[in-house]
């Protein structure tokens, strides 16, 4: 049976994933920090596992032996440089690009001796491009976009696929929650954060819903994904076509 491991995956687009990959037949690992939000995402075919990602020392603990990767885990800051916390911008690089690496190279060698393997990192419209006040997340999208395409190229001659996925803004708990901190930062309402902010650069003007991203997720690790290596598959919503 195909084996997949799912970070971050308690709720919104990691939740998402490991339905969508669990209705395909794959025995989906369900990975988070959040116990039980991982105790409502479990069912037939997906086993919770609790894990801190940011702790980089314990990363060895989780299954290696898996075909299919999904690096989602992330969240958010909002703040000016200036004021940014360095210990929160060294933290989210920790959890969004250093653990995604640990995780890539310690399941690698499985898929090389399986001469298969699937490695999905949800990336972001910010990993394409900028907005203010999100330094750590920019930066930690754009460095996960650099790493994807490196495993690529290192993956095609093993039969293992790397790929981003770039939504605009989606429907979850990490968005719901930037509504205040955005709020605050721009001098505006939550509503107006949604429309003139969150909604303001792209042409189709709604939230994308975490199954959207799921499907493109097992679109890369199904049966005509060979060749779709080295990519960024944008959700945006028309933002990046400015």
């Amino acid at each position: 049976m195909t084996r997949a491991l799912v970070t971050g995956a308690a709720s919104g687009i990691g939740a998402a994933c490991a339905h969508r990959l669990a209705a395909d037949g794959v025995h989906v690992i369900a990975v988070d920090f959040d116990a039980d939000g991982l105790r409502a995402v479990a069912r037939d075919g997906i086993e919770p596992v609790q894990a801190d990602l940011s702790d980089l020392d314990r990363l060895g603990d989780l299954p290696t032996d898996v075909d299919i990767l999904v690096n989602n885990a992330g969240i958010q800051q909002v703040a000016p440089i200036e004021q940014f916390p360095p210990e929160r911008f060294g933290y989210i690089l920790r959890l969004m690009l250093e653990s995604p690496f640990r995780l890539i190279r310690q399941t690698l060698p499985y898929m090389y001796g399986r001469g298969w393997g699937r490695v999905v990192n949800i990336s972001s419209v910010h990993g394409l491009r900028a907005s203010p006040f999100k330094a750590a997340y920019v930066a930690a999208k754009h460095g996960l976009e650099g790493l994807s395409k490196v495993v690529a190229l290192e993956g095609a001659p093993h039969g293992v696929t790397s790929n981003c996925v770039n939504p605009a803004y989606v429907r979850t708990p990490l968005v719901t929650a930037q509504l205040a901190d955005q709020a605050a930062t721009h001098g505006l309402t939550e509503s107006e954060v949604l429309e003139k902010v969150m909604l303001e650069p792209v042409g189709v003007k709604r939230l994308i819903e975490p199954a959207e991203v799921a499907e493109v997720v097992a679109l890369l690790c199904g049966p005509t994904s060979a060749s779709l290596t080295g990519s960024s598959f944008v959700l945006d919503g028309g933002w990046t076509a400015h």
